[in-house]
């Protein structure tokens, strides 16, 4: 069986691309499964170029905070940091703004690299409106509560989400 590895330790990750794939035909490997010992820095300037070097990027982009926490999503706040502490942050960021301010977008780009060298890379928004309290269970990324609850697993029809 063919193998497809990707370039990440997230193990909730993981169990998300294993279940869009499911029927693929290959086996999924994570990097550590692969028997591959590498730290990867994110260290690009957009989703793009963190994706060439991890396999995929993803995070939070909040237009009235200036498109932040973009790529840092994941290091907002630092790495040990809850994502209710995070989603609070960012909710109180926006005390006071009305909604037609509060839009923001969940952002995903992923890259493939092959063995002849090439490499593609493709992104994908899902746009939605930042709301004024942390609605549901926290997830593998960072995705305050009253962003439209849709990423991944969306694609399978495999979850309810919660509208703001």
């Amino acid at each position: 069986m063919k193998k497809l590895i990707f370039a990440t330790g997230n193990e909730n990750k993981m169990k998300e691309i294993r279940m869009i794939l499911a029927d693929c035909g290959y086996e999924i490997l994570s990097m550590k499964e692969a028997g591959i010992q590498a730290d990867i820095v994110e260290d690009g300037k957009t989703f793009e170029e963190n994706a060439i070097m991890l396999a995929d990027d993803s995070g939070l982009e909040v237009d009235y905070l200036d498109k932040a926490p973009g790529i840092y999503s994941a290091r907002f706040m630092g790495e040990d940091t809850s994502y209710r502490i995070k989603n609070k942050a960012i909710i109180d960021k926006l005390a006071g703004v009305p909604d037609e301010k509060r839009t923001a977008r969940f952002v995903c780009a992923i890259a493939a690299a092959f063995p002849d060298g090439k490499t593609i890379t493709r992104r994908g928004t899902i746009e939605g409106i930042i709301g004024y309290e942390e609605r549901g269970e926290n997830g593998s990324y960072f995705l305050p509560a009253g962003v439209w609850q849709v990423h991944s697993r969306a694609v399978t029809g495999r979850k309810e989400y919660d509208q703001p």
